[in-house]
This record gives C-alpha cells, structure tokens and sequence, in this order.
C-alpha cells in the first residue's frame, strides 16, 4: 500500500507541469502562481520525507492521519484538472485538424479555454473541501437508521424489541475520544433493549480501546451489551516481536472489552429471555474471503440452540453470508455485519447509493433479503485510512422486531 501511495505521488509530480497549464490559464497574476507552486511543492516534499521515514521508523497516528489526507483531500483531486485539461487539448487539437484541412492561411495552436480551466480548478477545489470536511466533521455526522424489521414465527414478547447496532469503531482513528460522546448519547436515546457491536474495535493494538472504556460503560440495554471480533481486532496488521505477544495483545483486548461491560462472544451463542419466551443471540468470529481470517464457526456457535427458535448472527465480515450462513442447515433468521465502511466515501441518498466499495463487496450496506433470511449491513461508526467520511455518514442502526 505504501508503494502505491508513493508511486501515485510522483506521478502526480510529475503532472503537476501539466496541472500548472490551467492556473497559468485563469491568472496571470504572478504572485498567485507562486504560492500555488510554493505550496504544491512544500506537499510534495512533506509526502516524500515521510514515505521515507516510513520505511525508516513507525509513524504516529497523527503523522498518519495528516499524511493520508493531504494525499486524498489535496493531491487526488487534481485528477479533475488533469481531466479537463485533456478535454480542452484534445478540443484544441480538433480545431488545428480543422483549420490545416481547410488550408488556412493563419495556422496557428488555439489558446486554452479559460471556462475548462475554470471548471477544472473549481471541481478540485469543492472536491477538497468535501474531503477536508468529512476529516473535520464528517466522521462525527453520526445518524440512526430505523428498520423496521418482521420475523417469521417471532415470540409476542419481543413484538416490538429494539436493538441497537454499531461496528467499526477503530478506536486508534480518533485522537479526541470525547468528541464521540454525542454519538454514544444518541445509542443511549434509542432506549434500547440490546446493543450489538459487530466488531473492529481497534486498529492494530488493544490499548486504543482504553480511552474509550468510560463511553462504552456510559451505554444502558435491558439485555446488555454483546461484541464480536473483526479482522484488525487479531492485531495481524501489527509487527509483534513475537507470537507470544501477539496473543497477549488480544487477551488485553477481550479483557478491556469485558470491563467495559460487554459480552465478546466467540463462536459461541447466548439465550435472551422475555417472560418465558425466547431468541437467541450468536457471535461468530472474523470469517471472510481471503485473505483475511476465516476463524468463524458457525456450528459451534449454534450448537444447543433449537431450531425453531428465532436466530440473530453477528458477523463482522458481509461475505459470511453469502459463502455460509445463507445454506447453512440451522436457520439463521438475521446476519448483522459490518467492515465495508461504505468505503467512507460516495453517495448515499433515499434513491441513489453507490461508493466504490461496491465493486469488491456485493453486500455493502442497508438490508439484504433472501428468502426468509436478512443481511444488514452497518456503515460503520469510525473510520480508518481516510480520517474522515464524505456521503456515506458514521451509522447507529435500531432494529424494531415484529411478528410477520
């Protein structure tokens, strides 16, 4: 990944004698072309010392952070410019095709268009203010999302049970924890009787869960608090000194949880009880398509439970369902799942979804229904890589059970 980023980098170094074309176009100002070299040029060489002390050191989350958004926010966006560009050389060579044709006597290059240029300059700009945006506000835009949801054969006593679903928090993305407290007072708002989290607590090391312990102990469910493992849960993106240490770092991690007052369910199952009836409540651990782990076990989870019984999966990774929990012998009624993010980025209105990240996940986000079993699909309630979300806001889902 990190070579991808630095190749990208010095093409787009490179362009930037091409990218210049269009700030020449609209001003002839000199002043404003320098501090637009000037700053350009100082980005570039802050991206490349730090590419290279990459491969010198570990860089903090911090260095990170602002590394990746300069890369998103400042440097993509100037593909648009390249876009236009292309556009106007490409209308600028069709005139001097034209013009030789018909023998002209004044053969001559057309000048750039400045509205191109314009246009090309512009959408860069809105493009980095919406991602310097998603950085400052955006991944603290957190909505709840209603789904109504029936159940065949569900219990009258859960008619109208509310659950509330997160996923994704990657504790280490967030330097100021207290900034989420809105949002963890907005779960508290739903009054809901059970509150799942569908795994990826952290990034890489447990103890970036540590100052979010006091947020999670803040939130109250008549059935408590339930938590799976997602694949950055392992700690597998960090280099351990040992396998040892590792395991250690995972075991803190199940323990800091457990304080917290939740319930880490590992391939293993839990009965919630109402007046006599009942449902059950599975937690698998991180299965999902290579190459990440496939450590979910859906029939230990299941075992002891009746089939007939109303059955709620947690499942960190949406591809489960699809490869195993759709034909899988005992009836899971509904798959709770996360890990897409929604890529953090797109368009995610009432008639229009689409982001990027739909070409690699089929099942991205919202509701799935196939035949009498549901796939949702959280959109995530932190962020990684990108620190921020533009279009695709920080989602808490609340669940209503009905009888079908």
């Amino acid at each position: 990944m990190k070579s991808f980023f630095l190749i990208f980098t010095i093409i787009l170094f490179f362009l930037e004698i091409y990218i210049y074309q269009a700030v020449k176009t609209v001003t002839s100002n000199l002043l404003l072309r320098n501090v637009y070299m000037a700053v350009s040029l100082s980005i570039y060489l802050y991206l490349f010392y730090q590419f290279f002390m990459f491969s010198q050191k570990s860089i903090g989350t911090l260095q990170l952070q602002i590394v990746v958004t300069l890369f998103i926010a400042v440097l993509l966006p100037k593909l648009l410019i390249v876009v236009y560009l292309l556009i106007d050389d490409l209308l600028r060579l069709g005139e001097f095709g034209l013009s030789s044709l018909n023998h002209s006597s004044e053969l001559h290059y057309p000048e750039r268009r400045k509205l191109l240029s314009y246009l090309g300059l512009g959408s860069a700009a809105v493009l980095t203010l919406l991602f310097l945006d998603g950085v400052v506000n955006g991944k603290y835009r957190h909505k709840v999302r209603k789904v109504k949801l029936k159940l065949q054969n569900l219990p009258k006593e859960f008619e109208g049970y509310r659950i509330v679903q997160i996923s994704d928090l990657h504790a280490g993305s967030f330097l100021n924890p207290e900034k989420l407290q809105p949002a963890f007072d907005l779960i508290n708002a739903q009054k809901p009787d059970l509150i799942l989290f569908t795994g990826d607590m952290i990034n890489n090391i447990a103890s970036e869960f540590e100052p979010f312990k006091p947020l999670f102990k803040s939130l109250h469910a008549t059935d408590g608090l339930y938590s799976i493992l997602g694949n950055h849960d392992y700690g597998q993106y960090h280099q351990w000194n040992s396998k040892e240490a590792e395991m250690q770092n995972l075991e803190r991690l199940v323990q800091d949880q457990n304080e917290a007052g939740l319930t880490l369910l590992r391939n293993e199952n839990r009965e919630i009880m109402r007046q006599g009836a009942s449902i059950y409540l599975l937690g698998v651990e991180n299965w999902g398509e290579k190459p990440f782990p496939q450590y979910g076990d859906l029939d230990l989870a299941s075992k002891g439970i009746p089939n007939s019984s109303i059955k709620i999966l947690m499942s960190h990774d949406p591809t489960h369902f699809d490869h195993v929990v759709k034909n899988h012998p005992v009836n899971i009624h509904l798959t709770l799942s996360g890990h897409t993010h929604g890529m953090q980025f797109g368009l995610d209105l009432k008639n229009i979804k689409w982001s990027p990240v739909q070409y690699r996940y089929k099942k991205w986000a919202d509701l799935y229904q196939v035949g009498q079993k549901y796939l949702y699909v959280n959109r995530g309630f932190g962020v990684i890589g990108y620190p921020g979300r533009v279009g695709i806001d920080p989602e808490i889902t609340l669940f209503e059970l009905s009888a079908s």
